[in-house]
């Protein structure tokens, strides 16, 4: 397996964000203590400033938080392997900024969520962050301080860790950022009505989707066969050839997908149902467009099986069960939620139902975990590793993953709006604390 609003509810306790006593246990150690070491990896190093602007987004002119003056903030890429250095400094957001790098596999102190692995960035102050970027893959990173109201403002950008040595064969490599901005605007990287992006006939396109907005997008591409090569900026195994199926990209989820431009006409890849979300590729004949009660991509059955001994039936050290309501997880919110306690080395299986309400894509911090069912069922195409899965009412998925980065890691719906209302728990290792505070006492609001 791979290496694995409702902010004034907020008290100001342990109990849901710490395992501990906020100070390092006899035989334990503290979060804060948990850093990258020390190698001669190469160093990508860069700089951002949080602070508030007018941005343009296509012919007019809004209020934004960004990252260095733009929403989304610089693309940062990097290559696998390298040892990643970010100097985070806040100009002017009031309540403090913080970065979490989304999907990435890091130590705890780097984790970036407010009152858990660090006190909120003031203004005038700065952090800097370092971690190796040891997967290759599509990220994304925001503000995980008042994560709801931050990341809706603007505080969002990617990170791209481009393998060393690919084995995909592509000529054009894209990002692309689906964002709501301030609650009504929605963009496609930055503009209000869709990007385009040069391709030539035949030449091979990658394209990474990245939904930062908290609800499902709907993604077709129209004028050409595609392949799914990666979720969450995981490799599926042998991705199929498809054609006119939606994909239901969860808040926060990644997809890419790999297409051959045709020889006349252009494609679009584009949201079923919010206009301004749309990418054309290339020039010329617009194609026709999908039927928007069309086919819809299943994870369960795409690509090729690959046994790597990891099953539902296998043994397990501990198995907790997650059921999924409005807003609250086993019928509790925040704090009251127990954190499910795991120790260095374990297996863990988790096994989540969703019974009643909205869509809820179920972010875990730290780890990777594989996707062993679906409704009962083992997958029976590429295994599927993430570290989000998407429940639609009345989904159950089995989870698992191995306990390989002690720390404290929050586990929670990324649907923001859902997070800042109690859908937020924790995943504690055994003998971990932590210095910082979550709480209004202590400013620190990660949702």
């Amino acid at each position: 397996m791979a290496d694995m609003s409702g902010h004034a509810d907020h008290a100001d306790h342990a109990g849901q964000m710490n395992s501990g006593s906020g100070t390092a246990i006899e035989g334990g150690s503290s979060c804060a203590d948990m850093t990258e070491a020390s190698s001669s990896a190469p160093t990508s190093a860069f700089d951002l400033t949080a602070y508030k602007t007018k941005v343009d987004i296509g012919g007019r002119t809004v209020s934004a938080w960004t990252f260095d003056g733009t929403t989304p903030g610089p693309e940062l890429r990097v290559q696998q392997g390298d040892r990643v250095i970010v100097n985070l400094n806040n100009k002017d957001i009031d309540n403090g900024v913080t970065i979490h790098w989304h999907g990435i596999v890091l130590p705890c102190s780097q984790d970036g969520v407010a009152g858990v692995t660090q006190d909120a960035i003031s203004p005038g102050e700065s952090f800097t962050y370092e971690f190796i970027a040891r997967h290759a893959g599509t990220y994304w990173y925001h503000s995980h301080q008042q994560s709801s109201e931050q990341a809706q403002k603007g505080l969002i950008g990617r990170l791209i860790v481009e393998p060393r040595e690919d084995s995909l064969r592509y000529d054009r490599d894209y990002a692309v950022t689906l964002q709501k901005l301030a609650d009504k605007h929605w963009l496609t990287n930055g503009k209000r009505e869709g990007d385009t992006l040069a391709a030539k006939p035949g030449e091979r396109i990658r394209l990474r989707l990245i939904n930062s907005s908290s609800e499902v997008q709907w993604m077709g591409v129209a004028g050409a066969d595609f392949q799914v090569v990666s979720m969450d900026g995981q490799d599926l195994n042998g991705p199929d050839v498809i054609r006119d199926q939606w994909i239901p990209i969860g808040g926060g989820q990644r997809y890419d997908v790999l297409l051959t431009m045709p020889q006349s006409g252009q494609v679009e890849v584009y949201s079923r149902n919010k206009e301004a979300l749309r990418v054309t590729l290339g020039e010329g004949t617009a194609p026709a467009l999908l039927d928007k009660k069309g086919a819809e991509f299943d994870l369960a059955s795409y690509g090729t099986p690959l046994d790597d001994g990891i099953t539902a039936d296998m043994t397990f050290d501990r198995e907790y069960e997650l059921v999924l309501g409005l807003l609250d997880i086993n019928g509790k919110r925040f704090h009251e939620i127990p954190p499910l306690m795991v120790k260095e080395g374990e297996w863990i299986k988790i096994t989540l139902k969703h019974e009643f309400g909205a869509e809820h894509p179920m972010h875990m911090h730290g780890h990777l975990f594989k996707v062993l069912t679906k409704n009962g069922k083992p997958l029976t195409g590429s295994p599927v590793y993430a570290d989000s899965v998407l429940l639609f009412q009345g989904d159950e998925y089995e989870i698992a993953f191995q306990a390989n980065n002690p720390g404290l890691w929050m586990e929670h719906c990324h649907n923001l709006g859902h997070a800042a209302n109690g859908m937020s728990m924790m995943i504690n290792y055994e003998g971990v604390t932590t210095p910082y505070r979550v709480g209004t006492k202590s400013g620190n609001l990660p949702d």
